[in-house]
């Protein structure tokens, strides 16, 4: 089993577009030897880093520690090289697991037979040695296994977190298609909020993007309210460091002024918004947040400068000539009443975005589910566009303007 202080690898899986975001989290938590993948980011670091990174890193999924990489091509080789880990240190007789396989194969089909050839591997290996199997559990296991099969390479790894990282602990409700708390929070990274001006939702669904918002301003670990994480089941789980983290990161939580800042979400459904409200209150964030039911356009922008973030309809559910008018009305609001703010947009329909009427300056890519959007902002200024980008003190886009 690891060592508290053993320097291992570790791999952070993400979504699409948050490779940046991560690397930069990551730098602040003191990883070393950062390197970007396919959604995900591997560095190197201890016991001590791997809690922390499932505490802190807002932008992280799944976080693992690779056991053994492999080429393989079918399943005896498969099954020969898994059986080959020892098992010894990480499952005894009283021990459950499961594995969780991901296939992007021509030599391999199905997730499902991989996942069984795996643990015929595991179980052949620990009843070979000492006569004893452990047992498989889907739902509540010892151990998390996480398989990865890219062409002819695979992976194998312990799974630290368990559950996905974005199931935080407050969403008491979820509404109609909440949006990812992990995609919401790098929305809001992305757009360079740093929790010192005034953040707006006006279309907040069930209040992800707020409460993550709340989370960023009152430096709040995104995971802090977890009761479990996959790693508190190993052997060598060390408590008294866990405790010595999660105080740290309790001590360091503080409460914004709303005199300074305003975190304001607004919905036409009231149903919604008690949702919302529901789910701010389990987050313990109900002094930071604000909550209206009014139109967008009948919103008065709070004095001085912010963001809006937007999750608007995207038309799946909306008539072409209704989703143009609601993308027409919400680029009239913002020239007609946000001057000095920047808007962020995240849509998959692309002709909608030009019924904004304004020029985007930012598109970033990303993917809400299945569908592939555009994060894109619209700062809304006094004066001349050309005035603004000359004085704007990050005008190259760090992240990549997809075009």
């Amino acid at each position: 089993m690891l060592k508290n202080n053993q320097e291992i690898t570790i791999i952070v899986k993400t979504l699409f577009g948050l490779e940046n975001v991560l690397v930069e989290e990551l730098q602040k938590l003191g990883a070393k030897d950062i390197q970007v993948l396919n959604r995900a980011v591997q560095f190197t670091g201890n016991i001590a880093l791997l809690y922390q990174s499932n505490l802190h890193l807002r932008t992280a999924i799944k976080i693992l520690v690779p056991l053994k990489s492999f080429v393989t091509r079918d399943q005896h080789s498969l099954y020969k090289h898994i059986k080959e880990i020892d098992w010894s240190a990480y499952l005894d007789r009283h021990s459950s697991f499961v594995i969780r396989s991901v296939v992007h194969s021509n030599y391999f089909k199905h997730s499902l037979f991989v996942s069984q050839k795996a643990k015929d591997a595991i179980v052949d290996q620990l009843r070979d040695e000492n006569g004893n199997r452990p047992s498989v559990d889907t739902e509540n296991p010892d151990l998390y296994i996480d398989l990865h099969i890219s062409d002819d390479k695979a992976t194998v790894s312990l799974d630290s977190s368990g559950l996905p990282l974005n199931q935080r602990g407050y969403r008491k409700s979820a509404g109609d298609a909440p949006l990812n708390e992990v995609l919401a929070a790098g929305m809001i990274m992305l757009s360079n909020w740093n929790g010192q001006s005034n953040f707006i939702d006006p279309m907040c669904g069930s209040g992800t993007l707020l409460i993550e918002a709340a989370m960023i301003a009152s430096n709040t670990a995104p995971n802090i309210l977890r009761k479990e994480f996959a790693f508190m089941r190993w052997a060598n789980f060390d408590k008294k460091l866990w405790t010595q983290i999660i105080n740290n990161a309790k001590s360091s939580q503080r409460i914004p002024d709303k005199k300074e800042i305003k975190i304001i979400g607004s919905d036409l459904s009231m149903g919604m918004l008690e949702i919302a409200q529901r789910n701010i209150s389990g987050a313990g964030l109900s002094s930071i947040i604000s909550l209206r039911n009014k139109q967008f356009n009948q919103f008065l922008a709070p004095a001085g400068q912010g963001i809006l973030v937007f999750n608007p309809p995207y038309g799946e559910r909306l008539k072409v000539k209704q989703i143009e008018d609601l993308y027409a009305s919400i680029g009239n609001s913002l020239k007609n009443n946000w001057k000095n703010y920047e808007a962020w947009i995240l849509s998959s329909n692309y002709d909608a975005f030009k019924h904004v009427g304004l020029k985007p300056h930012k598109k970033i890519k990303l993917f809400n589910g299945s569908l592939e959007c555009r994060f894109t902002s619209f700062p809304i200024f006094e004066g001349s566009r050309k005035d603004y980008i000359e004085n704007k003190e990050e005008d190259k886009e760090f992240y990549g303007d997809d075009k």
